[in-house]
């Protein structure tokens, strides 16, 4: 790490950079607020002029050090709706979360090499030569190039005019080197979430920055000065990620893709592969969250530099298989090429960038809810676990198609500046929410673990054992277990669990299939298909703070494991067992997203050879058909002392769902989950 590294670090790391920061004041909101809320303009144009005033009421900031500028100042910006507005169009419509454009990777490449002025002609060249949506796109293109010449005058006037003169050039006609074509990035990123677009992610970086990187090395750049770029890039997405809050602090999707297939075929692994796995490991930041893509024939030492990352701590990089994901994608009706291009969403969802506005997340189907459900009023019926399989499988059914019928009529915002980015929309003169190439919708399957575990536990203790009634088991659950403390513990503890056994694996493939199937020849009111999932998000909590006993054994209202995962009390079982039992053949048809998630007690890494060993279990996962996988090295002991002095323990580093925060910055009750995962040793 150079100098210059040491000091931008150490500026992020002591919170500097927020002096910066402020609120709108009264004056301000009063002259911004009666032209949002004129209702005599369109959303579509009341949304281009909502970032006309944002980039407008924002100071350019030159940090000394930083090659890569661009520092929010505004803490926060209001809504294009007036009070009600939003209430108004929920009665006619489904919004989903806050009714933005998000989760999308826009046409980087393309967007890099060509700026602004490129992404003008392509307009004007269209089919539409007129009319709102090309008004509002070349709007927008004239005021962002003038926010950005705020900032290139900027440059001049703290000395650096030469910088500030390359600023206002790349964001016109696009980038020729690597620090460019970061700083053109930046520039575009740093605009993108003034549109209150959430969960803004990164692409495919050993990709599009390839070219760039390739030129800069024919000039004669080595690779610690490459790396030295790369690392200036990386810290500026972590000077503004407090103000990206979502669900939690660090839920901001600024989610990097490395390595895999490229749609040519080729393997897409290159120097800035590694290059970008180094950086990331000397900064220890929340930003930018890598995703690895991997296949059976990644090699070892790809694994090891992975898990070098995991070994301090930062909880990622999370893995993603090639082999599973690329079928299953061309399963649901991608083609070959663009399968293949795939990217991760704020989390772990697969997404295809510039021409898909999917909406990977638009719900969580509660697996466990639904077993639970079916348990307490039709298991006096079964004979068998058949018959039990056969009513649970009919809730399924009925549950997605409540949930199918739910989101029809879908309100999206319109985005102007987010549909200049993508590819397309210029050419069609079309805002990207009236459609792109996919328009799928994805549905998280949450709780599948204890879903599975509560049909093993019947089957095994109940119907095979024969050591308890349905009547005693139902009146436990009724109870919460609090006069048969016997009987959770012969759930919790002699029930069959996935993981660890055959029989509770084969009933979570079951359930996954069926969840699958529930979804299929489904289409959505935008001719997309609807995807099966594995991943829980925040709903790990939201579908089981409310959910009272299971018969698994878990008493009321304790937490899901998070995402594709084994019990919080599974006993008994290794990395390998459970690593085999959360690899179904059902993934080929349900990988909307959703990763097996693995807590390793941090002290495996006190060995010599423990990055060789975790490097290979993940390589193991993949070999055995895998499809996702995220492992935390986490202690417990350590968490539950940054509850009480969090001031000491500001520099630790959790994987939450589908994302890594600062654990003293998350919510108690993710801090709470986090701590009773089960933790493994290799």
């Amino acid at each position: 790490m150079t100098d210059n590294i040491k000091r931008q670090l150490e500026f992020l790391e002591s919170r500097k950079h927020r002096e910066y920061r402020r609120n709108l004041t009264e004056t301000e909101l009063g002259e911004i607020l009666p032209q949002l809320y004129n209702k005599d303009i369109s959303y579509m144009k009341r949304a281009t002029l909502a970032l006309k005033l944002f980039l407008e009421y924002e100071t350019p900031v030159i940090l000394e050090d930083t090659k890569i500028h661009g520092l929010r100042t505004i803490i926060d910006f209001p809504e294009i709706y007036a009070p009600g507005e939003m209430d108004e169009i929920k009665k006619e419509h489904y919004v989903h979360e806050k009714g933005k454009v998000t989760n999308v990777v826009w046409d980087i490449e393309n967007v890099l090499a060509e700026g602004l002025e490129g992404r003008r002609t392509r307009l004007m060249n269209g089919k539409k030569k007129d009319g709102e949506f090309v008004e509002c796109v070349m709007e927008t293109i004239d005021f962002t190039e003038a926010f950005w010449d705020r900032y290139a005058k900027a440059l001049a006037e703290a000395g650096r005019e030469e910088e500030g003169k390359n600023l206002s050039r790349i964001i016109r006609y696009g980038a020729k080197t690597m620090v460019e074509a970061f700083q053109l990035f930046r520039m575009l990123h740093f605009t993108l979430w003034g549109t209150s677009c959430y969960h803004n992610t990164v692409g495919r970086f050993d990709r599009w920055a390839y070219p760039y990187y390739v030129a800069d090395k024919n000039k004669g750049i080595k690779d610690e000065e490459a790396l030295e770029v790369i690392e200036d890039f990386f810290l500026s997405f972590n000077r503004d990620s407090d103000l990206y809050y979502s669900l939690a602090w660090g839920d901001n999707g600024q989610s990097l893709v490395l390595g895999g297939i490229l749609p040519d075929g080729t393997n897409g692994v290159n120097e800035l592969t590694y290059l970008a796995l180094t950086a990331s490991k000397e900064l220890r930041q929340i930003d930018p969250k890598i995703n690895l893509r991997v296949d059976k024939n990644t090699p070892a030492e790809l694994f090891e530099a992975g898990t070098e990352l995991t070994k301090i701590g930062l909880g990622f990089p999370q893995y993603s298989n090639d082999d599973v994901v690329i079928p299953c994608l061309e399963y649901w009706g991608y083609k070959k090429e663009d399968a293949r291009n795939y990217a991760i969403a704020a989390c772990w969802e697969f997404i295809i960038p510039k021409i898909s506005l999917d909406i990977p997340n638009i719900g969580g189907t509660p697996i466990a809810g639904i077993v639970n459900d079916v348990i307490r009023n039709k298991l006096k019926a079964c004979k068998n676990t058949e018959d039990l399989f056969e009513y649970v499988k009919e809730a399924i059914y009925n549950k997605t198609r409540e949930m199918t019928e739910n989101v029809r009529n879908l309100y999206m915002e319109p985005s102007p500046y987010v549909s200049m980015l993508m590819a397309d929309c210029l050419e069609n003169g079309a805002d990207m929410t009236e459609g792109m190439v996919y328009n799928n919708y994805g549905f998280h399957g949450t709780g599948l673990s204890c879903a599975a575990d509560q049909i093993a536990a019947i089957d095994s203790l109940m119907f095979k054992q024969k050591l308890f009634d349905a009547e005693r088991l139902l009146n436990g659950l009724e109870s919460n277990f609090e006069k048969d403390a016997e009987l959770k513990y012969m759930l919790r503890n002699q029930g069959d669990k996935m993981g660890r056994d055959e029989s509770a694996n084969e009933i979570g493939n079951r359930l996954l299939n069926v969840f699958a199937d529930s979804l299929e020849g489904i289409k959505n009111e935008r001719g997309g298909i609807f995807r099966a999932g594995t991943g829980s998000a925040m709903y790990y909590v939201w579908h089981s703070e409310n959910l009272g006993a299971t018969a698994d054994g878990r008493e009321a209202f304790d937490y899901f494991p998070a995402n594709f995962s084994p019990s919080l009390f599974l006993t008994k079982s290794g990395p390998i067992s459970v690593l085999i039992g959360f690899s179904p053949e059902s993934l080929l048809r349900a990988s909307n997203g959703g990763p097996m998630t693995f807590e390793l007690h941090d002290m495996v890494f006190k060995n010599e050879d423990s990055v060789k060993k975790v490097a290979n279990l993940v390589r193991a996962y993949i070999l055995n058909g895998g499809h996702q996988l995220q492992i935390n090295a986490v202690n417990r002991e350590k968490m539950i002392k940054a509850q009480t002095e969090p001031e000491k323990h500001h520099d630790l580093i959790v994987r939450v769902w589908g994302w890594s925060g600062h654990f003293v910055e998350l919510d108690r009750c993710y801090q709470n989950q986090i701590i009773k995962r089960v933790e493994f040793d290799v």
